[in-house]
């Protein structure tokens, strides 16, 4: 029960630290500097005469992968005679470093990102048509996954597919069966009470039972969806106005809230960074967390006696259903690029079978394409469970309306962020929920 991983804390850190959430567009500060920027306009385009195309790739928990992709771009560019500078980026701070390229007029001629930024630039008029190159990519062999297509879709984005994914994303419930047999429970949990329950019956700190992040990152985000899965809505139907403070949110927050004061969340969870859930896991100090399937690359490699002793399934449901949202990660053309079809004949081609078999089995993505399903990545128990997650997982943002506000609501932190005024400030839910909605109605009112 108290078996510890043997990695330290500094390797751990050391491979996470160019890792977030790949759906989070960043931190609420950085997403503010770029709406200032994109309210102000760009600055014009830096002239860069025989300069090479340079491409922003975003960094993922799997060194392998990350150098497979600089290595592709390298030999398709050597292939072409196109001189290439590809630039891994740690994705907490993409929305940073889009800003200043924005105020700068040195965007790059592509790049990786998530739904979120996708959407705003996308809404300010600074991304390309790839409508011709979607459809060109998708037209043959099953087509897109509908939830992949319908995530992307044109009327979302200013009218016209400004990204083409290459991956989806998700979260999975990892579980320490040994941890949880010892105590009696058989895995997997069913809701979110359940898991509470399992979580309380197993943990002996510093093995703790829910290493959920509670903190201002995109993994404290999965609180959205758990507050979904009680009822609890970040606005209305039509996604014009913010109703979070409700019922069904109060009962979401005492459910998280007793959880934390029962001990049940290792210290430190309301102020993790990007990597804190795997860490924890890694650090044998969480029977459960919510992960992409990164953890499994290092346990793979470093850990194979806790990798056989954890069990995948889908997200817990709460008591009006399951929330588990799947986020496609997009590749796309700044309307800044001057050499528009080099740069789509890049993002072209590392969406060929070849290069994405090879990619696929050692990132940690879901198919978009729905030949992809027959790929042998897609049999291992993790993307297995990406794969299942693009056909039975929930929409972005659903049940609400998956929109530029949602999206600001979301880069802000604000469900993690009220959780954090009940159990550290320790202020009243109805007062945690009140100073939420008249933040979140605040965002919201941006965009009427």
């Amino acid at each position: 029960m108290n078996r510890q991983h043997r990695i330290s804390r500094r390797r751990v850190l050391g491979r996470a630290a160019g890792v977030g959430t790949v759906a989070a567009i960043g931190g609420g500060a950085g997403l503010s500097r770029l709406e200032e920027a994109l309210a102000a306009r760009r600055a014009p385009a830096v002239l860069r005469q025989g300069a090479p195309l340079v491409y922003w790739g975003g960094l993922i928990f799997s060194d392998e992968a990350n150098q497979m992709l600089v290595d592709e771009v390298t030999a398709w560019g050597e292939a072409n005679g196109v001189a290439t500078e590809t630039v891994m980026i740690n994705q907490n701070e993409t929305n940073q470093k889009v800003s200043a390229a924005v105020e700068s007029g040195t965007m790059p001629d592509a790049l990786d990102m998530g739904l979120d930024l996708l959407l705003l630039l996308s809404q300010a008029g600074e991304l390309s048509d790839l409508g011709d190159l979607y459809a060109t990519i998708g037209g043959g062999e099953g087509g897109w996954y509908p939830s992949v297509d319908a995530s992307v879709a044109a009327d979302k984005l200013g009218g016209a597919h400004t990204g083409i994914p290459f991956g989806a994303s998700g979260n999975l419930l990892f579980s320490r069966t040994d941890a949880l047999e010892a105590a009696g429970q058989t895995p997997p949990p069913e809701t979110w009470q359940e898991l509470r329950e399992m979580a309380e019956a197993a943990q002996e700190p510093p093995l703790y039972g829910m290493g959920l992040a509670l903190s201002n990152v995109g993994d404290g985000n999965l609180q959205i969806s758990v507050m979904q899965s009680y009822g609890g809505r970040v606005a209305n139907d039509e996604g014009t106005d913010c109703t979070i403070a409700s019922p069904e949110t109060a009962a979401y927050l005492e459910w998280v809230s007793s959880a934390y004061e029962a001990g049940l969340f290792p210290p430190g969870a309301t102020t993790w960074d990007g990597a804190g859930d795997n860490t924890a896991y890694l650090a044998g100090q969480a029977i459960f967390i919510a992960n992409t399937g990164s953890v499994s690359i290092a346990m793979d490699e470093d850990d194979p006696e806790l990798a056989a002793a954890t069990s995948y399934s889908p997200l817990p449901a709460g008591p009006v259903g399951r929330v588990s949202p799947i986020n496609p990660n997009v590749r796309a053309v700044p309307t800044s690029t001057q050499d528009q079809d080099r740069a789509k004949a890049l993002i072209e081609h590392l969406q060929g079978r070849d290069f994405l078999e090879r990619y696929y089995a050692v990132a940690i993505y879901g198919p978009v394409l729905q030949y992809q399903a027959d790929f042998e990545a897609f049999t291992g128990p993790v993307r297995a469970g990406l794969a299942d997650l693009v056909t039975n997982g929930t929409a972005p943002g659903a049940p609400d309306v998956y929109n530029t506000a949602y999206a600001d609501f979301s880069a802000n932190f604000l469900v993690p962020k009220m959780v954090q005024r009940v159990v550290v400030d320790g202020v009243p839910i109805e007062q945690a929920m009140e100073e939420t909605q008249q933040q979140g109605q605040a965002i919201y009112d941006k965009y009427r």
